[in-house]
């Protein structure tokens, strides 16, 4: 008889396989004694398994470096599903929540893809767009941090700098290329940029791009790209007109979606705080919220540009370290509050939603909403600039009983129940101040307000018709017509007709005095000019005629 041999089989867990174990299990089935010699008495505690580091998603080894001196040692949910997919060459739609660092997961594997290959002049090898400008620079800071140890060229084309400074970058040739919609189309329109050799497609913020208005203008530039091309879409939301724009651009692209659309993270505390409709009370609100909660350093969005600068005058103004950004401040200016939010000189930023999409300031405690957004996608972007990387976060909004449809939106879009609480003695506060100081810059704003017409009082202009009844004047009595003229009276009117005619162009023209003709003659014409002294007359020779006579 044959004797039954023992089989060994290696299975390697997906957790074991992570953590480089493997498991060794014996067919005991077909060898009983087998499985009572090596089984212990007491179970050992399995090894608990290590996550999945970078290493494991087949990037390089200058790569890896980069990312371990930057302080990772763990990829996202988005970097380990979409790293992979993106070095396959192949089309990407990435939907992930705001903080959650969808720029490394594909800032790495384009670094992986590009660094093997040469730039020409003028022809970028891949194409980034960002919806703002301090969006597309800190996507710049995020290649100079990961790529410093691959020669790769980049420039970025934002607009508020200089023309020339970007020409000259093109024209030694990059490797990426970092742009806003508007900026791009104006080096292409001026024939400073060709699209030919782009290999690469990324599109950030694609939601943001719609709220903007740059869909057009990303469509115009995904026609002069390459066919072949690799796409890849990012975005926190998927609005019907952005998958249209997948559709239309993408080809049999791969959908990494690490959480459903539109959703706030768990580690966030949110709060709607309940304010009278009144500007004042709304800033006191802020005041009280920002003395009661230790707040560490913070973000007020406003929906107005000017509602941005009115709220950091009045923060200024009571003892707080705050600052504006919006969209009308000059780029030198905007650049230089960033910084000195990131390095903590600012305490207080102040900012419209330009600031609300993609910024990475990864030490935010609070975000404070001063004015519900009118979209309710914009809360998410809000709130997603605290409670990054892991961290937890507080965010607060002020809601007027005129808010009531904007904060059923954002709860809808959502799923979630905000809480509700008022601050104490407001409204007494409110009551107090003098009735002509409680007015309220929203009311009578609204599209029937605005399309109500105006009645404006008229000033007195001094004349008032008189109120005694006028005396009915007689019409008078109406001349009998006398008959037409005959030919040869006709003939006389014509004859007078030209002699009058004639006679005013023979008419002399007015002669100009003196003084108005010297009054058009240039100035130095006028001036007495020196003649020389006249020669002496030498007397006339007397004729040789005369001299004979004589």
């Amino acid at each position: 008889m044959r004797p039954i041999q023992e089989r060994m089989t290696n299975v390697t867990s997906p957790g074991a396989q992570a953590g480089g174990v493997e498991v060794s299990l014996s067919d005991t089935s077909l060898n009983p004694s087998s499985e009572a010699q090596n089984s212990p008495s007491v179970a050992e505690p399995a090894p608990e398994a290590k996550p999945p580091g970078f290493e494991s998603l087949g990037l390089s080894a200058e790569l890896l470096k980069a990312v371990e001196q930057s302080g990772y040692a763990t990829p996202t949910p988005i970097q380990a599903q979409g790293i992979p997919e993106v070095l396959k060459r192949r089309d990407v739609i990435g939907i992930a929540q705001t903080g959650t660092g969808k720029t490394a997961s594909f800032t790495l594997p384009m670094i992986e893809l590009l660094a093997r290959g040469r730039a020409k002049a003028r022809m970028p090898r891949s194409l980034i767009l960002e919806p703002t400008r301090e969006l597309a620079a800190q996507v710049a800071e995020s290649f100079e941090k990961y790529g410093k140890y691959n020669k790769l060229s980049m420039a970025l084309l934002i607009g508020g700098t200089s023309f020339d400074d970007q020409d000259r970058k093109l024209d030694r040739g990059v490797d990426v290329l970092i742009a806003t919609p508007g900026r791009l189309l104006d080096h292409f329109s001026r024939g400073k940029l060709m699209l030919s050799q782009v290999q690469i497609l990324v599109v950030d913020e694609a939601d943001r791009m719609l709220d903007m208005g740059f869909i057009p203008d990303v469509e115009e530039i995904c026609k002069k790209l390459p066919f072949t091309r690799q796409t890849l879409f990012y975005s926190a939301t998927m609005p019907p007109e952005i998958q249209r724009l997948t559709e239309k651009f993408l080809h049999n692209p791969v959908r990494v979606e690490v959480a459903r659309p539109a959703t706030t993270a768990t580690n966030i505390t949110q709060e709607v705080i309940e304010v009278p409709a009144n500007d004042w009370a709304k800033r006191e609100a802020l005041r009280r919220l920002v003395r009661d909660n230790a707040v560490k350093n913070a973000i007020v969005f406003c929906n107005r540009k000017t509602d941005v600068d009115i709220v950091a005058k009045s923060l200024v103004k009571h003892g707080f370290n705050a600052a504006p950004l919006h969209g009308d401040l000059d780029q030198s200016v905007r650049t230089r509050t960033l910084d000195g939010f990131r390095s903590g000189k600012i305490d207080l930023l102040v900012a419209s939603d330009v600031a609300a999409r993609g910024l990475d300031i990864p030490a935010v405690s609070h975000i404070f909403n001063f004015d519900v957004p009118y979209h309710p996608d914009d809360y998410v972007h809000r709130i997603g600039r605290t409670g990054r990387a892991g961290r937890s976060g507080h965010a607060f909004m002020l809601v007027t009983p005129r808010d009531g449809k904007y904060l059923e939106a954002i709860e809808r879009l959502t799923g979630r129940k905000l809480e509700r609480r008022a601050l104490e003695g407001l409204s007494e506060a409110v009551e107090a101040r003098p009735r002509d100081e409680r007015r309220d810059r929203n009311k009578g704003r609204g599209r029937n307000d605005r399309d109500r017409k105006r009645e404006y009082p008229i000033k007195p202009h001094g004349q008032v018709a008189p109120m005694e009844p006028v005396t009915p004047v007689q019409a008078a009595p109406v001349q009998a017509t006398s008959s037409p003229p005959g030919p040869d009276q006709r003939q006389k009117q014509q004859r007078d007709h030209r002699q009058d005619h004639r006679a005013r162009e023979k008419k002399p023209q007015q002669q100009q005095t003196a003084d108005d003709t010297r009054s058009q003659l240039p100035a130095f014409l006028l001036r007495p000019v020196k003649l020389p002294p006249a020669a002496p007359k030498t007397p006339a020779r007397p004729r040789k005629s005369e001299s004979a006579e004589n």
